[in-house]
């Protein structure tokens, strides 16, 4: 059995992915996988190290809303992503074609819904991406992260099966992420992360919030930054000698220091939440204020509604709003003990097997 996979460009399209090939693989074990991706985006890194074979199309998202030279040379290689993806569907000859999301997915669903392979997209978010409902159209199935995706897509294909989670996050006990940062059991852990590629404005209002918290050492901080924003952090907190803090560029073990932590401060992308609701992690979210018809900002109301989580508006933060949220919600451990609860009560840790198991019924 065949199977190409697609999804590119952020984390949250790629993990997914990854996450989906390995729950088809505890079915069949002997199931061979291509994953399509785009050149820049980090799935051609990820991916070939996660021992999975990768073509890269060359296609470029984000079209100009006018007339532009640059808009004809998106628009030539978009056609010639389609007909190269019609090749790569000929040459590999897959029983299913499966896409995450991203642009690229276009091309090579496109192509397999028209030459008749089985096909299923995966939406993760609350509202849709131009790229999947687009391709809805085309697809045999369509899974989606959210109940609020049921409405953008046709009900008689369509089913809310929750987003795919890494088993490492499900798999990880508290008692590893203490042993892995050195943190102690008898204070609470406030884990933040502003995504794969860190968060500018997280990290500006972090500063003063850290360096508020060194002196009362009354809670243990780990701060993600993102790789390009290290430095600066570091720089502007030079001096800070505080064993509760600790300040990383980025981490290959998410999955330990979520099991820890007791509150997220987070953005708002669909995975990071499938993650924390998996593990019934109670969060302070700021949605990143320019991702796709604002979806983040969605992805996050569901999680206020529901009680598991408060929002901080991108364009309100600050430091000191971020610090009175922060100190509520600490000073108050049954309020965090709720918002845990609810959070749990979202979670869908068997999504994977069950995205897998429609997968492997159109086959």
């Amino acid at each position: 059995m065949k199977i190409i996979v697609s999804g590119g460009g952020t984390g949250g399209h790629i993990y997914p992915a990854l996450t989906l090939i390995d729950a088809i693989k505890s079915k069949c074990p002997d199931a061979d996988f291509l994953y399509v991706g785009t050149e820049k985006g980090l799935e051609s890194d990820i991916v070939p190290k996660a021992g999975i074979n990768f073509i890269a199309l060359k296609l470029e998202g984000g079209f100009e809303r006018r007339f532009t030279l640059e808009n004809i040379s998106r628009a030539a290689n978009a056609l010639w992503s389609v007909k190269r993806a019609g090749d790569i569907v000929k040459d590999f000859k897959p029983n299913a074609v499966v896409g995450t999301g991203g642009y690229v997915c276009g091309p090579i669903l496109l192509a397999a819904s028209l030459m008749k392979v089985p096909t299923l997209i995966q939406e993760q978010n609350a509202v849709a991406g131009v790229t999947n409902k687009i391709l809805s159209k085309f697809v045999n199935k369509i899974a989606v992260g959210t109940r609020d995706a049921l409405k953008n897509f046709p009900p008689g294909k369509t089913t809310y099966t929750g987003n795919p989670i890494r088993k490492e996050v499900l798999a990880a006990k508290r008692a590893d992420g203490l042993r892995e940062f050195n943190f102690t059991d008898d204070k609470p852990i406030v884990l933040i992360s502003g995504g794969s590629r860190g968060a500018r404005s997280i990290n500006d209002a972090m500063i003063d919030v850290l360096k508020s918290e060194a002196g009362k050492n009354s809670a243990q901080f780990l701060h993600v930054t993102g790789k390009g924003e290290f430095d600066s952090v570091i720089k502007r907190l030079a001096n800070l000698d505080a064993p509760n803090i600790k300040v990383v560029p980025y981490l290959y073990n998410m999955p330990q220091a979520m099991a820890m932590a007791d509150l997220a401060i987070f953005r708002a992308g669909a995975t990071g939440l499938a993650e924390l609701t998996a593990r019934g992690v109670p969060a302070i979210l700021i949605p990143y204020p320019f991702a796709a018809e604002n979806h983040q900002e969605f992805n996050a109301r569901a999680l206020v509604e529901a009680g598991a989580a408060r929002m901080i508006l991108n364009k309100d933060l600050t430091a000191p709003l971020l610090q009175k949220n922060l100190d509520e919600l600490l000073a108050s451990p049954q309020t965090l003990k709720d918002m845990a609860k609810a959070s749990l009560s979202l979670g869908k840790p068997d999504a994977a097997d069950e995205i897998a198991d429609i997968i492997l019924s159109l086959i």
